[in-house]
């Protein structure tokens, strides 16, 4: 038979090939691609890292840096890095102000179901100050500001990065300046768990975890009127930076209700 011949023979066999198929090999290969380096980085770990001083596996949303990497401009931060670092502090102030300062811990959102069962009836407004932290504490208190119809605001000047933004996307009326810093970035799983022999399955857990996590965001965010693609620039930013939102993202994914200036939106 002739090369030629053998070539079309070739190109003919290639055309039955169904698009499933070919979709079914590259997922395969990617699969196996993914548990290769799950498993290099298992035996890396393992052999640096003493199993007793292993963390369990979890999703998480890391508080964000002030000094971390960025996608682009972030606007000035004023607020001390020292204060932002503290466990999330919750104070009503005037005007039906009440003040989110500080990292999300586990357990914020207890404690401002606490503050809203016995102060609730004077706040109008929750004013975000955060770098963020626990997301099953954001979500949980977005969705008792969702329930009350509190206002959010970010003012310029603030931070709002991290697991804030879904804090923020919650209230009736969203409030920030161009001056607000608001970012977002990924989801990761820390695939770690102090029983090396189960070190592959927690992996799967917690990449589980990190994908349902990001699901029950996406809902939230679909219930708060706030346009779900905004979290796809969470999903393409690393979890070790930021992807701060222009005036033009805010607006545009309907993230923010009202712009207010820098001069009339005082701390």
């Amino acid at each position: 038979m002739s090369s030629t011949a053998s070539r079309r023979g070739f190109l003919h066999r290639l055309s039955r090939i169904d698009d499933g198929a070919i979709m079914r090999t590259a997922f395969f290969a990617l699969l196996a691609g993914t548990a290769s380096v799950l498993y290099i980085d298992y035996r890396e770990l393992m052999a640096t890292t003493p199993p007793e001083a292993l963390p369990e596996a979890q999703p998480i949303l890391p508080p964000a840096s002030q000094d971390g990497g960025n996608t682009g401009p972030r606007p000035e931060i004023t607020t001390a890095p020292e204060l932002l670092e503290e466990p999330l502090s919750i104070t009503l102030g005037g005007q039906g102000e009440l003040r989110l300062t500080g990292t999300m811990d586990q357990g914020s959102a207890a404690r401002f179901a606490e503050e809203i069962a016995a102060r609730g009836e004077y706040v109008e407004t929750v004013v975000l100050d955060s770098p963020g932290g626990s997301v099953s504490d954001a979500l949980e208190m977005g969705t008792l500001i969702h329930e009350k119809g509190y206002a959010t605001r970010v003012p310029a000047g603030a931070l709002c990065a991290s697991a804030c933004p879904i804090v923020f996307a919650s209230g009736a009326e969203r409030i920030a300046s161009p001056q607000s810093a608001i970012g977002v970035h990924q989801v990761y799983a820390a695939a770690i768990t102090g029983n090396p022999q189960a070190m592959l399955e927690a992996a799967g857990i917690a990449m589980s975890e990190a994908q349902r996590t990001t699901a029950r965001i996406t809902r939230h965010l679909t219930m708060t009127g706030v346009d779900p693609e905004m979290w796809l620039l969470a999903l393409e930013t690393p979890p070790d930076r930021l992807h701060y939102f222009t005036e033009k993202e805010m607006t545009g994914f309907n993230l923010v209700t009202s712009l207010e200036e820098e001069s009339n939106s005082s701390r």
